[in-house]
């Protein structure tokens, strides 16, 4: 195990500089290559297998989290975050060679694993350096820059496309890269892990783990589009996950030293600000996918404008995330969770009502709000849990805690594309069945054939001229294909809604917890360790 490190020897500057560039730059690789996917599929080709670029990052990126934060535990957090940065800046140097759509796709589930490991270490050598009042200040600071990258990326991405070209969105993350790498092994000094103990991997768990979670995602990520929901691929795909879940439960159990330790959920924190991560997630990813969407098709915004729209949401973020740690150096953590879910579904609900008739301003309003709920929440399911174990378990339960956010914004990207996809399809032909449009022959024949190719109708929405169709039929059908739209949005953000008041319910069960001083922990720590006297 890896011993209380001491300040000695530790470059404090030095590690927060390092830590703050690695973690936005692979944070970022999770949004940025959305708004310079045309231009690539264009030079690449590829259009049927494109999704795979940003779920090959996904998926390892999310896969690998459990297993570094274990493995930090025995083998200490600077070597793997250095191998883990080394990862990163070569599969982002491979992907900017890319030729093949193929080939990046390859390049980008290689980058995900150094993204996987660098973005759990951050929080946890955060944990390791800083007191618990420290911690507050920094894990905000933090979950800040992971909400900034998020927004911004699609930004970034836009303005790198329009003045270089794509492969700078790959090639940004190499000089970058290389600094957070050598100023965390200058700051950082060798720790001292405790060699005492015989070190088992828990190679098998990995083995189940991995293909499990694998099978899950692939499943969420084709089901009801390479093959239906109740068709035999389906069955095995999602049948397979569960069965090999179910013997990573059981092989866990019996582990010397498991992958994800299953006993931790016995703590209340542990389990209940894990949970709440997941719920967040499957909510805040589907924010940040269709805002910008909204934006470009419903208000009109530029796609190269696109990203910088959630400008206000960003600001919100940082602000409420810096604010919440130090709240919770006055209040309990329930406080906080909760006040900031209801906040996050205040925000979700606003959203669900707009339309065609939203006014910029009032979006901005809205956003701004989400924000604010999501920007109390993120540091502080962080810093709860860092709360409750000692140091030599701050990478388990650490990297537990980005595992279960990062599998629910997965799984919340596929599950609210699922659905935003299925309403688009059903309110067109419900469009198209309607007495204006089945009674014109010519109407009944254009929105029939949109119904069937709903790929089309949001680049009709940005440039309505591919229609070449006489204006005022254009705006016709243009005013019918927003409305499919914007009822679909809407239904989004209200599945989305169920999932964050979920949250708010949740939140509740954290129990009385507030930040408890290192030296009160530690004291807490030894007495649960004497034997009891009578």
């Amino acid at each position: 195990m890896v011993a209380t490190a001491p300040q000695k020897g530790i470059n404090t500057k030095l590690v927060l500089i390092g830590l703050i560039i690695g973690m936005f730059f692979s944070a970022l690789e999770q949004t940025i290559v959305g708004t310079a996917m045309p231009t690539i599929i264009g030079e690449l080709n590829g259009f049927s297998i494109f999704a795979w670029v940003t779920t090959a990052y996904m998926i390892t990126s999310t896969t690998i989290v459990p297993i570094v934060g274990k493995l930090s535990d025995l083998y200490g957090r600077r070597f793997l975050y250095l191998i883990g940065t080394i990862i990163f800046i070569i599969g982002s140097a491979l992907c900017a060679t890319a030729n093949s759509m193929e080939m990046l796709i390859l390049y980008r589930g290689l980058q995900g694993i150094g993204g996987g490991m660098i973005m759990p270490l951050s929080q946890t050598i955060i944990g390791d350096i800083f007191t618990a009042e420290q911690r507050a200040k920094w894990q905000g600071v933090f979950g800040a820059l992971f909400g900034l990258s998020s927004v911004v990326g699609p930004f970034i991405g836009g303005f790198l496309v329009d003045t270089i070209s794509w492969h700078w969105i790959f090639l940004i993350n190499v000089p970058f890269g290389l600094i957070s790498a050598i100023t965390i092994f200058i700051g950082l000094k060798r720790e001292n892990v405790d060699r005492s103990k015989k070190v088992n991997i828990d190679y098998l768990g990995i083995a189940t783990f991995v293909p499990a979670l694998v099978l899950l995602l692939l499943g969420l990520t084709f089901g009801g589009d390479k093959f239906a929901w109740n068709s035999p691929a389906s069955y095995a795909v999602f049948g397979g996950a569960v069965l090999l879940f179910v013997i990573f439960a059981l092989v866990e159990r019996k582990a010397a030293d498991p992958i994800l330790d299953l006993s931790l959920f016995k703590n209340r924190v542990f389990a209940v600000t894990n949970g709440l991560g997941f719920l967040l997630g499957l909510g805040m990813f589907g924010a940040i996918m269709f805002v910008p969407l909204f934006m470009q098709g419903i208000l009109g915004v530029s796609p190269t404008k696109a990203g910088s729209t959630m400008t206000p949401m960003m600001i919100a973020l940082i602000v409420a995330s810096v604010l919440g740690g130090q709240l919770l150096l006055r209040v309990r953590f329930r406080f906080v969770l909760v006040l900031g879910m209801a906040v996050t579904t205040l925000g979700f609900y606003l959203m669900s009502t707009m339309g065609v008739d939203t006014t910029m301003m009032t979006t901005y309003t809205y956003m701004v709000i989400l924000g604010l709920g999501m920007g109390l929440v993120m540091p502080t399911l962080m810093i709860a849990v860092q709360n409750e174990f000692p140091k030599n378990r701050l990478g388990t339960v650490t990297s537990a805690s980005t595992f279960f956010r990062s599998i629910g914004g997965t799984m919340g990207v596929t599950i609210l594309n699922v659905v935003m996809n299925h309403n688009i399809a059903a309110n067109m032909r419900d469009v198209a069945a309607s007495e204006p449009v089945a009674t014109d022959p010519v109407l009944g024949q254009i929105m029939g054939k949109l119904a069937e190719n709903t790929d089309a109708l949001f680049s009709i929405m940005l440039n309505p001229a591919v229609l070449q169709l006489p204006e005022e039929i254009s705006r016709q059908v243009v005013g019918w294909i927003q409305g499919a739209w914007t009822q679909a949005f809407s239904t989004v953000f209200t599945v989305g809604l169920t999932f964050v008041a979920l949250g708010v319910i949740v939140a509740a069960f954290v129990g009385k917890g507030k930040i408890k001083r290192d030296k009160d922990k530690e004291k807490e720590m030894a007495e649960m360790a004497q034997p009891a006297t009578e």
